[in-house]
């Protein structure tokens, strides 16, 4: 399987259309549509269902379209390694973030080291912290900032000096918006939207029991898209204060829990990592701002 050929198949996946395609990769369409052929002949698998004027991919075509995109990541992230090898000024910098306005002190970092080395690029990979996690284990990132304990027989990492705060965002019109802060017994009875991954951590240590009695009607992994269901009357959310704007032109507001929860937040990369020059300048540059634990 050639890279050249995954780079035709993404192609036709992405206009949908053979001619389309063809086009912009600078090729006839008969010598496009011979590589998709013999590409899947070489799997064994039809990729693309065709008509008259386009083509749309099988089951399992969407699949080698997932693993297509993290082949030619992770080839295009290597060959921009090696170019870099020799030029310490520049290179690419790929980074897992959770979503979080605690990294602030990381961007602080990053921004005294782009003075120095200004051809640096950081490329910035949002999500939770599983999905985070699992594109640092395939080699796509070199370092990932997450919110949680980091795993100690897989990761080296850094503390960040931050972490976050926990709390309800609800309607202005909501009648906890009354209180000062939030309890445990205000949440038993209310529609809740709920962080999965908090819900397989902090959240069983702060509801303890109480947590099956919860009504939750809903998950996430990002928080803005909540805001919108708060906003509708869909439910209330937990999440981390400062990442919805609950100002005072705002419809939404936030208070926090009592007891208070609070999650700590690492700058975690593989143990054994090899790491391009730039990326080896931003962890020599972590370790004198960060504590090393």
């Amino acid at each position: 399987m050639e890279l050249r050929v995954l780079r035709y198949f993404l192609e036709t996946a992405r206009e949908g259309n053979m001619t389309h395609a063809a086009q912009r990769l600078h090729i006839s369409q008969p010598t496009l549509s011979r590589q998709i052929k013999e590409l899947e002949e070489e799997l064994g698998k039809k990729l693309f269902t065709r008509s008259n004027y386009s083509v749309s991919l099988t089951e399992e075509g969407m699949l080698l379209r997932k693993r297509a995109e993290d082949i030619l990541d992770m080839a295009d992230k290597t060959i921009a390694e090696f170019q870099a090898l020799d030029e310490i000024n520049g290179g690419d910098i790929h980074i897992g973030c959770a979503e979080s306005n605690g990294i602030a002190p990381f961007i602080q970092v990053i921004q005294s080291l782009q003075e120095q080395y200004p051809c640096i690029r950081y490329h910035f990979y949002s999500s939770g912290t599983d999905a985070v996690n699992e594109r640092l284990d395939r080699g796509l990132l070199d370092f990932a900032i997450i919110i949680q304990e980091a795993d100690l027989t897989k990761y080296n990492y850094l503390k960040m000096p931050s972490q976050d705060h926990w709390g309800l965002i609800m309607r202005k019109d909501h009648p906890l918006a009354e209180h000062s802060c939030i309890h445990l017994h205000d949440l038993i009875e209310i529609p809740l939207i709920l962080s999965r991954q908090a819900m397989r951590e902090e959240m069983p240590r702060w509801f303890g029991e109480v947590q099956d009695r919860l009504n939750v009607v809903a998950t996430y992994d990002l928080l803005f898209n909540t805001s919108v269901m708060v906003r509708e009357g869909f439910g209330c959310v937990l999440g981390f204060d400062g990442l919805v704007y609950t100002g005072p032109d705002s419809d939404l507001c936030f208070r926090p829990l009592e007891p208070a929860l609070t999650s700590p937040m690492y700058i975690i990369w593989k143990k054994y990592q090899v790491f391009s020059p730039a990326a080896a300048l931003l962890l020599e540059k972590l370790k004198e701002n960060f504590s090393e634990i």
